[in-house]
């Protein structure tokens, strides 16, 4: 299940707490808060936003499916986390903000028609999208086969995932051998378990040494971890991981790897119900602000540059089926 909406709004304040010390002059900041590092940088978390904004397309705008166009609204839905910078709430505990949004609004814009977004937990994101109450999710969701079935995907973003150290280390991560002998935290349950459990056993049939995998449940557990030396690197998704080393400046990313591991580029989509007529208009609209440079605006804002895609794909393949 997703993080409640309190611990999101108490992590957003960290992060703002994080960032009101870059409002001064360098040497203010220095007096005011000797232990900040230099590396951090300010993120704007209140609810005025001052979104990045694009110009309808008449072509485009043409493809969407005549019921949307004629009720005038595109009907997002999505899923807030606790952890920035993908969908979640700012200051005020009340307007969904991230990276996510700003990418939807964009694609609103281009069709011509007003966001509208609803929040509800991520099941029901597909329980919403299945009855067409909602036109689209975006929410960080990945493509996969097996939910090909009975979606439509236009892609938007590299889903990655990151392997954060404490900041000036002096090791990278380019592959399993990187990660021999070290003390690597993960969460349980997730892709980046999976892979790191093969990762080791690739090392140890090669002769070296097992990765020390430690499990943890909660940012506050493993960033700990990692401030006190007992954690060489935790793996985890590339957007938290991102954001929180250019917020607090004490980690960095050392090394960055597909979601669906060895076997194929994992990538975030656009979600529409299968054969509803929408996504060839959201694919479109993607394309545009690709195109025009507002995608990576909005990208660069967000510190996620480096999952931006050269151009949307409708259904490309997906992470593959799991056995069973």
């Amino acid at each position: 299940m997703p993080p409640t909406r309190r611990l999101a709004t108490a992590l957003a304040a960290a992060t703002l707490a994080l960032s009101l010390a870059a409002c001064g002059e360098p040497e203010e900041e220095a007096a005011q808060d000797p232990g900040r590092s230099d590396r951090a940088a300010e993120v704007n978390t209140s609810p005025d936003q001052d979104r990045i904004r694009t110009d309808e397309v008449p072509d485009i705008a043409a493809l969407v499916p005549a019921e949307i166009r004629e009720r005038g609204t595109l009907e997002v839905v999505n899923s807030v986390g606790a952890t920035p910078p993908l969908n979640f709430y700012a200051t005020d505990d009340e307007t969904v903000i991230g990276v996510e949004t700003d990418i939807a609004s964009l694609v609103a814009d281009v069709l011509g028609l007003e966001l509208r977004q609803s929040t509800v937990d991520w099941a029901n994101i597909f329980v919403g999208l299945d009855s067409g109450r909602y036109d689209a999710g975006f929410s960080n969701i990945t493509v996969t086969e097996e939910r090909k079935d009975k979606y439509d995907f236009a892609t938007y973003r590299l889903d990655n995932v990151a392997f954060e150290a404490p900041a000036g280390a002096d090791w990278t991560v380019e592959g399993p051998e990187d990660v021999a002998g070290r003390r690597i935290g993960v969460g349980s349950g997730t892709n980046q378990e999976e892979i790191l459990i093969s990762w080791s056993e690739q090392n140890e049939a090669a002769g070296l040494e097992a990765t020390d995998i430690a499990y943890y449940q909660t940012p506050t557990d493993y960033y700990l971890a990692l401030s006190s030396g007992r954690l060489d690197a935790y793996l985890g998704p590339n957007p938290s991981a991102a954001y929180h080393s250019r917020v607090s400046g004490e980690t960095e990313i050392i090394g960055t790897i597909s979601g669906g591991g060895d076997e194929i580029q994992g990538e975030i989509a656009a979600t529409t119900r299968k054969d509803n007529g929408l996504v060839e208009a959201l694919a479109a609209a993607l394309n545009e602000v690709i195109d025009n440079g507002t995608y990576a605006q909005v990208l660069d804002r967000w510190g996620l540059a480096d999952e931006a895609v050269e151009e949307s794909e409708i259904n490309p393949p997906g992470l593959p089926r799991q056995d069973g």
